[in-house]
């Protein structure tokens, strides 16, 4: 997480100061006048998730009695992944194009669960390995700063619609197969000779509930079904680093 704000700062800096530059000669100066375009990406990722936590649930033992639990789910890290794709540009105007990059997210969430009524041999936690790989089709628009020697920085924005490819064989927490994200992110095209480096640093949001529920009532175990019945909602967040070699 450090090394990505670090970058981060680093394009902003970077931005700020070309302006500042004289015109130097510029690398692959028709490029951009192309209708379409095609590339490659590779980068990195940080897969996270908000929950919210349903509180006290009663639940029915297999004796038939009931007991009050109190769960509390929390992913409780970051954790880093890595990511591999390809790239269209459609060029609409001057300043603007349509992107479509289909990736592979390749990464895991760590969750750990709290039982605040635990008695005598229960775990008082419990954590979850919840690996990730999405099948990433996102849909953005490119607003693009005009270009200024061999530096041209962008603010994009688009819909991120994503099919999750884990197997189904979860402990506790089982995400849905498919999911809608919104995704803001800068960048900057950096014109090398004989290609083009992109940069970019993005933040995806999920827009609904990415929680499976009917996976807890697929739990034979009274005990891993009180953990799973403990989130009543779910929303996957990513922080990505990408750069895109056109």
């Amino acid at each position: 997480m450090r090394r990505i704000l670090h970058i981060t700062l680093l394009m902003l800096v970077l931005t700020t100061t070309v302006t500042a530059q004289t015109r130097k000669v510029q690398n692959r100066p028709y490029v951009d006048l192309r209708p379409l375009h095609f590339g490659i990406l590779v980068g990195m990722n940080l897969q996270d998730i908000e929950f919210q936590n349903v509180g006290p649930q009663t639940l029915t033992l297999e004796d038939g009695t009931t007991e009050e639990r109190t769960i509390l789910a929390d992913a409780d890290r970051w954790n880093m992944g890595f990511s591999v794709g390809v790239l269209a540009d459609l060029r609409l105007s001057e300043n603007l194009s349509l992107r479509f990059s289909p990736t592979m997210h390749f990464g895991a969430k760590h969750l750990r669960f709290h039982d605040l009524t635990a008695t005598g041999n229960r775990p008082q936690e419990v954590t979850q390995d919840m690996k990730s790989t999405y099948l990433s089709l996102p849909l953005d628009l490119k607003l693009n700063a005009q270009r200024w020697n061999n530096y041209r920085p962008y603010l994009m924005a688009g819909i991120n619609q994503t099919l999750n490819l884990t197997g189904a064989q979860q402990d506790y927490l089982q995400l849905k197969r498919m999911d809608t994200m919104l995704e803001v992110g800068l960048g900057c095209d950096l014109y090398l000779p004989f290609f083009k480096l992109i940069p970019e640093l993005k933040f995806c949001y999920s827009l609904r509930d990415a929680i499976d529920h009917d996976h807890a009532n697929q739990l034979t175990d009274t005990n891993k079904r009180a953990f799973a019945n403990a989130v009543s909602r779910g929303q996957s967040k990513m922080i990505v680093l990408t750069f895109y070699f056109e």
